[in-house]
């Protein structure tokens, strides 16, 4: 057993045992923790009771690893992120008595996420950054970055600092006559098209070159989607999209970087633009959901932006 290593800047537990040199300053371990050789843990770490770290282990900075929890080989923890008591990550899908993967999968959690107390993370699977696990949640697929998942199977129920209406109750802002309203987010907007109704039915109407507020080279419609799944997840470089709900009801997530706001889309003379440079995200699909989306641009693969951090990093950079 290990006892203060104050030349490593690093301390153990008189009933803790760690094998790894690779501990960064101001780490605690804890007592009955177990950490192998070859593990790798960042500055500030607070490794509780009874955790045991396998080799092929990484630990960013400033992570807390709560009581009870075992991290395996092919784990990637980033900075600050919250690890829950008896939270469970596995490395192995199809797991036998003495026979072993030529390599474990790659598991790996987001700066800043959080995943709650006894929650199950398969394999492989990506948790974003800033992403919240709720307690008890059995993660099945890759996790978006700032999504709240609960549940078994785990799903979506909401986005971290999102600005939205309580449950069940429309937002106040939601426009009732016809125009363009600004939102919360600088450069979105929410529309409400013409529309007019009598006996036959209700008529809504839009022109291009005034309803829409850039001129349009492509559309597309997305539907069929069951309600776990999660569509957009990108921005884009140059394109604007204006988004209506032609069928059914959706969510959708803007996110320019510094703060979040979501809008209920469940009429189709309700729309919104989302400009380039924003983050976007549609999710909580209906059944019979139909999202119609026009496009300022025809498609360039080179023109998204996929990847969370990466958004984050080009808007620092602008």
């Amino acid at each position: 057993m290990s006892d203060t290593k104050p030349a490593a800047g690093f301390y153990v537990h008189p009933q803790g045992l760690c094998e790894s040199s690779q501990v960064g300053a101001g780490s605690r371990i804890w007592a009955f923790a177990h950490v192998l050789p070859g593990a790798r843990i960042g500055r500030e770490c607070n490794i509780c009771d009874q955790v045991f770290i396998e080799n092929d282990v990484v630990l960013g900075d400033r992570v807390t690893v709560k009581c009870g929890v075992q991290l395996w080989d092919g784990l990637r923890i980033a900075d600050d992120v919250f690890i829950g008591p008896n939270a469970t990550f596995t490395n192995d899908r199809f797991p036998r008595s003495k026979q072993y993967p030529q390599a474990f999968p790659t598991t790996e959690v987001g700066k800043g996420a959080s995943i709650g107390a006894n929650a199950t993370i398969l394999p492989g699977l990506k948790i974003g950054a800033g992403a919240m696990v709720g307690a008890g949640a059995v993660v099945l697929n890759d996790v978006p970055a700032l999504a709240i998942v609960v549940g078994n199977p785990a799903k979506i129920v909401g986005y971290v600092g999102t600005l939205k209406a309580p449950e069940g109750a429309r937002p106040a802002m939601i426009p009732t006559q016809p125009g363009s309203y600004p939102t919360q987010i600088p450069g979105v907007s929410l529309h409400r098209l013409p529309q007019f109704q009598d006996m036959r039915g209700r008529l809504c109407v839009g022109e291009f070159d005034q309803n829409v507020p850039f001129p349009v080279e492509r559309f597309f419609m997305v539907y069929g989607v069951p309600s776990a799944e999660v569509r957009g997840e990108h921005a884009h470089r140059r394109c604007h999209q204006f988004l209506i709900a032609a069928r059914g009801s959706l969510s959708v997530v803007a996110d320019n970087g510094h703060a979040r706001e979501e809008f209920l889309l469940d009429d189709p003379s309700l729309a919104v633009h989302l400009p380039p440079g924003i983050w976007g995200v549609q999710y909580r699909y209906s059944t019979d959901a139909l999202l119609l989306v026009f496009a300022s641009h025809h498609y360039d693969a080179n023109d998204y932006i996929r990847d969370y951090s990466q958004f984050l990093s080009e808007l620092a950079a602008t």
